[in-house]
């Protein structure tokens, strides 16, 4: 073994976590290797082939707010675009992108390998030194070593992957890619936590042989509709995705081969993802459900694979065959690639700190799948917070650690350190308690700042932040301010714009405040400043949500003073009086960084909190 190179970040998988953990470390001046079994797949996408969703959607924005590539990938490489929940309030808008998986691909990789400080090696790495308990490098299969200041893992579903297609079963990664089969033992002799955790696929079939005039079409949204807040050309909708539904028939076929599903006849080990369920789940689950939906979605523009949508399977090939076949549009449908099960260690994220470092490895951070979370968005959420926080350590800089009030990325990252996870974790919007304070549509008012002030934000993206905070504060200060006063004159351009009259004098801000009215038309008649329809957007739910958005701000201003209140990182609980025993367990594994914290502990009650509380405030005095 030679010493190969010397770095300041090791990032180990070139997935979506690897990826933007690589270019967040290198973009802050970071000397950055980017590892991968094969360069090919940079930022590939081996489930479906879509950026975004509920959720998922708040997350990619708020990558791109913090300086990430996700958004501005998807936006460059979309060939669909859809809004979802447009019938509920703004809270649960959620974007989502059909994008072409190589195109994706291809555009990650130009970007990682024309970035300042970043090197890409395609290089297996099967081990970790650790020195006085902290990281010093890692070593490859080649026989080379490379000396490192911290090191990210971000192996997503490699690490002893395991693919399971009914009794076909082998080592190896998505796509048919190769597994990391030595370093979870590498992981074990350091002494972390791993689990055994599933997910699976559907089959890819040939749009060749699929009847689309027998689905119901699903087109993509008209007008602005984009990722990144950098973008500034409309959505680029060039494809159609298609509904169809399993029928009596197909649940038939699966019940009768039930006993072959490895999920029943106990060659799946690992726990797979509640609120992505294979189809043989859902047919045990929901026995009385008459049909599911499956969504046909293309693979990209150059292809005829099509993605099933809803269709997840680790059943025999003979099985997918005859159960696919059944279905209204897909009765001569051509498999190009069968669904499969993929089993795979990850660790407990428990065992991290709210950095994504190792709460006993100095220098030590992971990040995405390999910390127990599905999905390409949450991968990236958590690699862009890894490479911000491995820099910081390299630089000598505060890390950065996000309330759950200041964002999704937040409350994803505190529930897997704080809460852990007994099955892939997934982002819902009914996990944040502040859903009306982070909207996807304001995701760089929110976080922008913190990627300014740590050097994230170009100085492009800096320009148009500005701009765009100061018409929202223009605006804001004149509707707040201009007085109207009911006349006939302003009642007819009310009513000629859909308004109803006004009887006594008012302030413009009054007005907002009703349903329908928009700043574009109250600019019309009362001669207002011109300004960004994202900034009108802002304003107006601003102003329509007002009440709303002040109590949620209360609340979480009451909480923030609980996350305020830090924990000393020394603090023995054992010596604390009064606290249960379950509870002095639970802070003692979780050891969590603050009080707030540590009352989303399971296990630790209101009454731990309140003597914790009054322990600290002792030995403050």
């Amino acid at each position: 073994m030679f010493i190969a190179d010397k770095y300041d970040v090791i990032v180990i998988g070139a997935g979506h976590a690897g990826v933007e953990a690589a270019l967040a470390s290198a973009r802050l001046g970071c000397k950055t290797l980017l590892t991968t079994l094969s360069l090919e797949n940079l930022a590939m996408m081996p489930c479906n082939p879509s950026i975004g969703g509920s959720a998922k959607g708040h997350l990619v924005r708020e990558v791109d707010a913090l300086g990430g590539e996700m958004g501005i990938a998807a936006d460059k490489t979309c060939i669909q675009f859809r809004t979802l929940n447009t019938g509920k309030g703004p809270a649960v808008h959620a974007l989502r992108a059909q994008a072409d998986k190589k195109i994706y691909q291809a555009f990650m990789k130009d970007v990682c390998e024309n970035t300042k400080n970043l090197d890409l090696k395609q290089l297996l790495i099967e081990d970790i030194f650790v020195e006085d308990g902290k990281v010093t490098g890692v070593s490859a299969e080649t026989g080379e070593f490379f000396a490192a200041k911290t090191v990210i893992l971000a192996s997503g579903t490699y690490l002893k992957g395991r693919i399971i297609v009914g009794e076909s079963i082998f080592d190896g990664g998505p796509n048919g890619q190769r597994a990391a089969l030595k370093l979870s033992d590498a992981l074990k002799k350091l002494g972390v936590k791993l689990m055994r955790f599933k997910t699976g696929t559907p089959a890819r079939v040939d749009a060749r042989t699929l009847d689309f005039s027998k689905m119901e079409i699903q087109n993509g949204d008209d007008g602005m509709q984009n990722f990144s807040f950098m973008t500034e050309t409309p959505a680029n909708n060039q494809v159609k995705c298609y509904l169809t539904y399993t029928n009596e028939r197909t649940h038939e076929i699966l019940r009768k081969n039930l006993h072959r599903a490895p999920m029943a006849n106990g060659i799946i080990e690992g726990v797979g993802p509640r609120y992505c369920p294979s189809i043989e789940s859902k047919i045990i689950r929901f026995p009385d459900k008459e049909r599911h939906q499956l969504f046909l979605e293309p693979e990209g523009l150059n292809t005829t694979e099509y993605y099933v949508q809803g269709m997840s399977t680790s059943m025999p090939a003979d099985v997918q065959i005859e159960f696919l076949h059944t279905i209204p549009g897909l009765e001569n449908a051509k498999i190009m690639r069968h669904g499969y099960a993929i089993e795979y260690d990850c660790i407990n994220p428990t065992q991290l700190k709210p950095t994504l470092e190792f709460k006993n490895i100095d220098g030590f951070f992971s990040a995405g799948q390999s910390n127990g979370s599905s999905g390409y968005e949450e991968a990236a959420a958590q690699g862009l917070m890894a490479g911000i926080n491995a820099a910081a350590k390299v630089k000598n800089f505060e890390p950065l650690v996000l309330k759950r009030s200041e964002g999704y990325i937040g409350v994803l990252i505190d529930d897997l350190v704080t809460k852990g996870t007994g099955e892939p974790y997934r982002m819902m919007t009914s996990r944040a308690e502040y859903r009306l304070l982070l909207r996807q549509d304001n995701a760089d008012l929110r976080l922008t700042p913190h990627a300014i002030k740590i050097g994230l934000a170009n100085p492009e993206r800096t320009e148009k932040f500005e701009k765009k905070l100061a018409e929202i504060e223009t605006a804001t200060k004149i509707l707040n301010e201009k007085i109207i006063t009911p006349s006939v004159e302003v009642n007819q351009k009310l009513s000629a714009v859909g308004f109803p009259e006004i009887h006594t004098t008012m302030r413009l801000a009054e007005l907002m405040r009703r349903p329908g009215v928009t700043y574009d038309k109250l600019k019309e008649i009362f001669d207002l400043p011109e300004i960004s329809p994202a900034a009108a957007a802002q304003v107006e739910i601003s102003f329509f949500y007002e009440g709303y958005i002040k109590k949620q701000l209360e609340l979480a201003e009451k909480t923030d003073r609980l996350e305020s209140k830090i924990i000393p990182e020394n603090i023995d609980y054992n010596e604390i009086q009064n606290l249960r025993l379950e509870a002095r367990e639970k802070l003692s594994e979780i050891r969590p960084r603050s009080i707030g914290q540590a009352g989303r502990i399971s296990g630790v009650s209101p009454a731990d909190i309140s003597v914790l509380l009054v322990w600290i405030e002792s030995r403050r005095k």
